[in-house]
């Protein structure tokens, strides 16, 4: 069997994919653009995708019969026209949860002891001048009794309230869905959320419930000083709007997906002023060391298990 690999450089050259050699003849690609992918897999019976394309154009005249993505999400692939070509398509899900928390109280634990303010002080020669034993201009404060509200209670909103708990953080949550029911938090609406909590953190799926869930109107109701985090997907909070909200009021956000990536010139959040306001990270949260193993691994397991 024939083995591509259209975009092996969202793996990481730290990661090995030598576990596909099993499987017969494998050929890696860096990158694929748009125009090559169809050459690419035309002689291929197993694709790796992790965000090229592959749609009813590229899989016309193609021996492809199963299609591995090296992600969660697939709608980078046209799911109808390969149940129609009888090409599995098969993704990969739950690799990623504890890279994703981390990031997540990685941004929090920044923005709120402000480390890199006494970080600077001290770097800039500062202490040794100083006439007393500690600095502590600028304040911070303490995660215990703060109350998280959790957008999205999936698999890792439910890893992040586990572990927002062990803070002793009050956790909420609002459904995106309106399905999910779990009783070790409370369940209040969105507006609740957005007004009484201290960090908000989004882990949801971005669908016609979730597109631009966050907007101008309700993000106005948001506390003073609270911290507001997606590492869900972009798309979810309306970015022209969330940059407005950043000059507007004292509210900190961590960002670590926007709605095109990598994101573009012209984003309205690399125009926000008070950049202090704002950590902004190239979707980065899902790839860990760990997590990226993970998925190469799970990607196998899927091809090993695949009937051809």
């Amino acid at each position: 069997m024939k083995i591509v690999i259209l975009d092996r450089a969202t793996l990481g050259f730290d990661i090995r994919v030598d576990i596909f050699s099993k499987f017969g003849e494998v050929v890696s690609y860096d990158m694929t653009k748009k125009e090559e992918t169809k050459q690419r897999i035309e002689e291929a019976d197993i694709v790796l995708t992790n965000k090229v394309v592959i749609g009813r154009n590229e899989m016309d005249d193609s021996r492809v019969k199963l299609i591995c993505i090296t992600a969660t999400g697939m709608n980078n692939v046209d799911l109808e026209y390969a149940k129609q070509k009888n090409i599995q398509v098969k993704n990969v899900a739950g690799y990623s949860t504890s890279s994703v928390v981390q990031v997540a109280f990685s941004m929090i634990f920044q923005i709120v002891t402000k480390l890199n303010y006494y970080k600077s002080y001290v770097d800039e020669g500062n202490w040794q001048k100083s006439n007393i034993f500690t600095h502590i201009d600028e304040p911070f404060f303490e995660l215990d009794n703060k109350r998280v509200g959790v957008i999205g209670l999936g698999e890792i909103g439910r890893d992040f309230a586990k572990k927002a708990s062990a803070f002793n953080c009050e956790v909420v949550y609002y459904s995106t869905s309106g399905k999910n029911s779990n009783s070790d938090y409370m369940q209040v609406s969105l507006d609740e959320l957005l007004k009484t909590s201290d960090i908000i953190s989004i882990h949801a799926p971005l669908n016609e419930n979730t597109k631009n869930l966050l907007n101008y109107e309700n993000m106005k109701n948001i506390k003073e000083g609270a911290i507001l985090l997606n590492l869900g997907r972009g798309g979810i909070i309306n970015e022209a709007d969330l940059a407005k909200i950043i000059d507007e009021k004292e509210i900190y956000c961590g960002i670590d997906v926007v709605s095109v990536e990598p994101i573009l010139e012209e984003n309205p959040l690399l125009k926000v002023k008070n950049k202090d306001r704002l950590l902004l990270t190239p979707h980065i949260g899902w790839a860990s060391v760990e997590a990226r193993n993970r998925l190469v691994k799970m990607v196998a397991k899927n091809i090993e298990e695949t009937t051809f």
